[in-house]
This record gives C-alpha cells, sequence and structure tokens, in this order.
C-alpha cells in the first residue's frame, strides 16, 4: 500500500495554491459585512463597547477550548477578561486555564497590530499551558523525537488523522511561516485578500503543529491576527463560536486539504465560517443595544430579585436562557419563595418586561426584546 503524503512532504510546501476567482464572492461578502458592523458600532456607546468586547473575547475563549474538548467556566472567563482588560472585577479565584486562555485573548485583541515573531507564539503558548505539568516544552517549539501526530479511536489501532514535521525541523519551519506571515502582512499586506491570507495562516501554521499541544487554538488567534491586521482594527469576530458550532466539519476540511497544497477547498470553508461569525458579530451588537434600552426603560421598575434573574437571561447572551426561563429558574435564581416569584413574575409580565410562552409546568419566560 501506497505510504501517505502529508502536504508538508511534498514538493510545493509551503507554497499553496488556489483558485482565486472561486474565493471572489466570499472576499467581496467579507468587505461589506465589515462596513456593517463598523456602521453598527456607531450606535453603541463607549460603556456598551466595554460589555461587546468583554461577551465577545469571553465568547472565544470558551470556544476555542470547547474545540479541543476542554469546557471552561464562563463567569471564571468574563472576570479573567475583565482584569486583564483593566476593568473593575470581583474579587473571584480564577483558575490557571480561565485565566491562561483569558490573558491570550486580550493579548491578541491588544497586540494584534504587532508583527508576529516567535516570542509572541511563546507566550501564547505559555499562557495556553498556565498550570500544567504534562508538558516537556512549555513556551518553545517541540522537541520530542516521537512522530507529532493528530489520532483517533483505539489506543490499539488509531487512526492516523495527520502526522506534522518531526520536531528537528520546527526551527526551519517555524523561520519560515513567521517570515511568511510578516511580509504578507507588514511588508506586503495588499499581496493577499484578507480571507485568503488568514485561512492560509490557520491552515499553514496547524500543519507544521510546532507546539506540544494548544496548536489548534494557536491556529485560531493567528487567523483573527491577520484578519485584524488586513482590515487596520481588531477582528471582533467569535470564529471559535462558529466553528464549535460544526466542529465535525472544521476538522473534515482540515483532515482533506492537510494531503495537498492546493487549498480551495479549505479556504472557501474558512472563508464562509467567517461571514458566518461577521454574522453572529452583528447580532451581538444588536442584543447590547436592545439590553440598554431594556435597562433605559424599566431602571426604575425592578426590584432587587427581578434584576437578578434579568441579568442573569441576559448573560446568557443572544441565543437567550437555555430551554426559556421556569418559575423554578426564578426561585433558584432569586433565591426566593414560590409565591414571591409568582407575584415578580406577573408584575414583570403586566410591564411587559418579559413575554410567556406554554402553560402550566411548560410555562416559559423571555426577555421582550427585539
Amino acid at each position: 500500500m501506497e505510504r501517505k503524503i502529508w502536504n508538508w512532504q511534498s514538493k510545493e510546501w509551503p507554497h499553496f495554491t488556489y483558485n482565486e476567482e472561486a474565493l471572489k464572492v466570499v472576499e467581496l461578502q467579507f468587505s461589506k459585512n465589515i462596513g456593517t458592523v463598523l456602521g453598527a458600532l456607531k450606535h453603541v456607546s463607549e460603556n456598551e463597547k466595554e460589555l461587546f468586547i468583554v461577551e465577545l473575547l469571553s465568547n472565544e475563549a470558551l470556544k476555542t477550548s470547547e474545540i479541543e474538548g476542554e469546557y471552561l467556566d464562563r463567569d471564571s472567563i468574563q472576570s479573567s477578561i475583565k482584569k486583564n482588560l483593566g476593568l473593575s472585577v470581583d474579587k473571584r479565584k480564577v483558575a490557571p486555564a480561565e485565566f491562561g486562555i483569558s490573558e491570550m485573548m486580550v493579548d491578541l485583541y491588544q497586540n494584534y497590530s504587532k508583527q508576529l515573531s516567535h516570542q509572541q507564539l511563546f507566550d501564547w503558548h505559555r499562557m495556553l499551558a498556565s498550570g500544567r505539568r504534562d508538558l516537556t516544552d512549555i513556551g518553545a517549539y517541540r522537541t520530542h523525537e516521537d512522530p507529532m501526530q493528530v489520532v483517533s479511536g483505539r489506543l490499539d489501532r488509531p487512526t492516523v488523522h495527520f502526522q506534522a514535521p518531526p520536531s528537528n525541523q520546527m526551527p526551519k519551519e517555524m523561520e519560515q511561516f513567521v517570515a511568511w506571515f510578516n511580509k504578507f502582512h507588514i511588508e506586503t499586506p495588499n499581496t493577499l485578500l484578507p480571507l485568503t491570507k488568514a485561512g492560509i495562516a490557520h491552515l499553514y501554521f496547524v500543519s507544521i503543529h510546532p507546539f506540544e499541544d494548544g496548536n489548534g487554538r494557536i491556529a485560531r488567534a493567528l487567523a483573527e491576527k491577520s484578519i485584524s491586521q488586513s482590515i487596520g482594527q481588531p477582528a471582533l469576530i467569535s470564529l471559535s463560536k462558529t466553528i464549535e458550532a460544526n466542529k465535525k466539519r472544521y476538522y473534515e476540511a482540515l483532515e482533506y486539504s492537510n494531503k495537498t497544497c492546493d487549498i480551495t477547498d479549505w479556504l472557501l470553508y474558512f472563508g464562509h465560517a467567517i461571514l458566518v461569525a461577521q454574522e453572529d458579530t452583528l447580532k451581538l451588537i444588536d442584543f447590547i443595544i436592545e439590553k440598554a434600552k431594556f435597562f433605559d426603560r424599566y431602571s426604575n421598575q425592578i426590584n432587587e430579585r427581578q434584576l437578578k434573574v434579568v441579568n442573569r437571561l441576559f448573560a446568557a447572551g443572544p441565543q437567550g436562557f437555555v430551554g426559556g426561563l421556569s418559575a423554578e429558574n426564578y426561585i433558584r435564581i432569586a433565591k426566593t419563595s414560590a409565591s414571591t416569584a409568582t407575584r415578580d413574575l406577573k408584575d414583570m409580565l403586566d410591564k411587559k418586561m418579559l413575554i410567556k410562552t406554554g402553560a402550566l409546568k411548560g410555562t416559559r419566560y423571555w426577555l421582550n426584546i427585539k
């Protein structure tokens, strides 16, 4: 049986080819969406923009971790992001994993315009590996002699989805990668279109797989850094949220593309993922604006228990509280009795703060916003 040839083993590597014509529609839509997002942000106050940035970075931190099977605490992430942004926070104790990914997201947001360096990649890896004891190389490219493989299935009969270049090639491969990134983003930024650059940056980096762990999270961060440098401001998208919604498709696209240097299909997949992420950003901006209107309207008509529940509903984001708010949820969140919860909920319905669906045990309450 013929031995598999990975993309980095082909004579074309690392020169990727693609059908530029096939990507034109996606690139054009991306440019239009940038204008729409900037226009929408003009209607957001500085205070609301702060909330928007925290929500966006929190989503990205959570979802980029979930793609790798790591499930973190949203409240800890948000607290940590606020702290890293220099905003006031409570004194909650944050675990190393939550603090590390939050630190990386804030660094990506604040330092997007900086030229890429090995040191920045090492710093990101150190942040991601915060508290880890199982890695040999932290804040450095891998040096182990074993093959770096992406595998699934049984331990005795694993399926190898990809094998990266051996560790002794890391200095040379990463020198080439960093030079490529800076050439097309800093030295000659208009040579490649934005989505093309971002898609190549992700696939190129993840094909090298230079770290013992964290390669997917850093690859997605590099794609966002690429977009930010292309448009001259933070990307303001949660790319990982879009990817995580159909993780299987993401891994299939990566696996299909790791055996060839013709990457048109990968760039089309990736470009569409970024378009969906932009739409998600617009929904989040609308949601933040609606939240501000809600509190303007009801701030003088709401008691402490109701405020606690409303804040919890808004914390669920634009997608809403999973399954809707039940009376039992209200009792638990507000820490109150059933009779008080009934009175509070009736009051909120009468004031049109909430809308009601279902009946009896199936009754659910939803925030009355667009």
